[in-house]
């Protein structure tokens, strides 16, 4: 399995690239975990978007999934052969009105508006599902919104991606023995921080020792903070490699490869 950042900004795209997109190919499956502002393009340069299997989208912030509209666009208008049947999007329950209402021409034709011959709507629930060749498992975490951790599993590979979380139990079940962990870690531990909504460097470190996995990546950092100093506190409490995430950037996921 090979997990390709696509971007890794947090909150916004920042000047290095695109906010949250992640593509995930496994044998001839391909998957994207989340489709933030910019992430389309990104995609382009490592796949035809056309030939994709499923979207994953962990929560409904624009960072996370406001490309979804050009890529409907692309799905619906773009040059032969386009797709015959619905891209599966696997998104919390308010994906399909959403979606469409940043679809929308205007608020007068939003009720007409309808993306499901381009998309369609999987809601998702703390459960596994199978998609192409991977089995993906979902749990709820702790963020303000309805949001969703993952993990992908295939041929004995492990990726887990926490999605946008505070810290919980769920993030840890889900990570737990991962080749690689793909883990926000929006800012510095900072004193007063909001509580509920994000990691910090040393809480995303803590994740990973407490799961067990075998390699950390760290992603969705604010552009505003110092990425380095965020890197510098996850070492500090993860004992094991740790990484930021970069555009472009591969990570081989599995046993042999993950260190």
């Amino acid at each position: 399995m090979i997990l390709t950042i696509l971007g890794c900004s947090g909150s916004v795209p920042g000047p290095g690239g695109p906010a949250s997109g992640y593509l995930v190919r496994a044998g001839a499956t391909r998957l994207v975990l989340d489709f933030g502002n910019g992430v389309l393009s990104a995609l382009s340069a490592h796949c035809d978007p056309l030939s994709l299997d499923a979207a994953l989208l962990s929560h409904l912030h624009p960072d996370h999934c406001a490309d979804m509209t050009a890529l409907a666009v692309l799905r619906r208008y773009g040059p032969p052969p386009r797709p015959d049947a619905p891209l599966p999007v696997h998104a919390p329950s308010e994906a399909a009105s959403r979606l469409a209402a940043a679809y929308a021409p205007s608020a007068a034709e939003l009720a007409e508006t309808d993306l499901s011959d381009v998309f369609a709507f999987h809601p998702l629930t703390p459960t596994t599902v199978r998609i192409g060749e991977c089995s993906v498992t979902a749990a709820r975490v702790n963020h303000p919104c309805e949001a969703f951790g993952f993990r992908v599993e295939h041929e004995g590979a492990v990726l887990a991606y926490t999605g946008d979380t505070a810290a919980c139990d769920a993030v840890v079940e889900l990570a737990r023995g991962a080749d690689v962990l793909l883990s926000e870690a929006t800012w510095p531990d900072l004193p007063d921080l909001p509580r509920d909504l994000h990691l910090s460097g040393r809480e995303a470190g803590e994740l990973a020792a407490a799961a067990g996995v075998r390699k950390l990546v760290l992603t969705h950092i604010a552009p505003w903070y110092d990425a380095h100093a965020v890197l510098a506190e996850a070492r500090a409490a993860f004992a094991g490699p740790v990484e930021l995430a970069a555009p472009g950037a591969e990570h081989h996921v599995g046993p042999a490869t993950s260190a």
